[in-house]
Formats: C-alpha cells, structure tokens, sequence
C-alpha cells in the first residue's frame, strides 16, 4: 500500500483519532494532579505572630501546613515580651499556598549593655551627644561649685556614681552633674576633691534647661 493511500484510509483517521484522544485524556489527567498538588485556587490565611513564643508560633503554623523559618534575633523592643516575635513576613492575612515559609524575627532577651566613654571635662553638648548614641537618656541635671560651666563633672544611674568603662543596659537613664562656673580657682581644694559615690542633693530641682554662652 502506497503512503497516499495509506494516509487517506479509514486506518490512519482511527489511529490518528486514538493518539488524539490519548493525548487529551493524558493532559487532563496531568492538570487534575498539578491542580492536586499545588492546592489550586486553595489559600491560607497567614495568622498574627506578633508577641508569640517561638514554639507556640511553630505548632499553629503547622496546623496551618505553613512553616516557620527563623531570621534573626532584633535588639531589645520593650513593646513585646521577651525572646517573642516581632515582625514576620508574609504579613499576618496574607494568602498563601500551604507549605509556605513564614519568616519571622525574634525580640531580644533585653537590652544589651553599652560601655560609659570617658566624660571626664567634656562639655554638656558632647556628652548629651554621646549618651543618645549610646542609647541612653538623658536624666537629672545637678550643678555643682566648679570653674568651669556647663563642663561634665560625673555621671550618675539611679543615684549611682559611673566611671569610664563602666556597662549600664541600653535605655538606661542616666543623671548628669555638671559645673556651675561660680567657683574661683583653688589648687588645693580643686585637685583633692574626690566626687561622692552617691548623687548628693539636687541644685536644680526643677531640671531647669541648661543656657549655653556661645
């Protein structure tokens, strides 16, 4: 049998009609599966994380066939409670696909320590400068005798004398006392006196604003 006649027979139009229909049924089998398999047109509701226990996060996700991937640890935020999550993404009622990942950052155990820098005869400005890079707040101003004005003469945390590489926790208030500029100059008294370990009485009770002389 010629091609020609082969091809324009009764044969080759039911062969052709079978392979067809195979190839269909094999589709649409195949996009039953992927329609299975990926959950299609099925989403989840992404739950609110925030201020959860790790563990606790973890079991409701898995409920949810979502999953949790841990990022990193942020520094201490006081709004939400120890060791908790603070962000998470996808945001909480995002839809998602199950078995997807939500990633997720964990708050602090509390605030980390910073190291006191030498103050010693640096100016009001300086320091106050230096503290909120630090992370600390500015506390008490007490003045006190002195030569000089408005130049930092201790530091004080929580009616505490510090010194120089001392660590206090981030967020630390800390009191400040600085010279009053009345003080006439006297060698003797001026290089024996030794500050007190203990805030001494305010001169300023009121924390008045400090005036700069340009």
């Amino acid at each position: 049998m010629s091609v020609i006649k082969f091809i324009t027979s009764k044969t080759f139009f039911l062969q052709v009609l079978i392979a067809a229909g195979i190839v269909a049924t094999f589709t649409f089998l195949l996009i039953l599966f992927l329609d299975f398999r990926t959950n299609h047109g099925q989403e989840i509701k992404v739950p609110d994380l925030a201020k959860m226990k790790l563990n606790t996060a973890e079991e409701q996700l898995n409920e949810l066939d979502l999953e949790l991937f841990l990022l990193d640890t942020v520094d201490f935020n006081p709004d939400f409670p120890p060791h908790s999550i603070v962000e998470q993404d996808p945001k909480a009622g995002s839809l998602v696909k199950d078995g997807r990942k939500i990633y997720i950052k964990l708050n602090a155990g509390g605030f980390t320590s910073v190291e006191i820098p030498e103050f010693k005869d640096k100016t009001y400005r300086q320091i106050l400068s230096t503290l909120t890079a630090l992370t600390l707040k500015e506390g008490k101003i007490t003045y006190k005798p002195h030569i000089a004005k408005d130049v930092v003469l201790q530091l004080y945390q929580n009616g505490m004398r510090l010194r120089a590489g001392d660590m206090v926790k981030k967020n630390s208030t800390i009191e400040i006392v600085l010279g009053d500029g009345k003080q006439v100059f006297d060698e003797n008294t001026f290089d024996s006196e030794e500050p007190a370990d203990t805030l001494p009485p305010t001169e300023n009770p009121e924390n008045t604003p400090v005036e700069f002389q340009e």
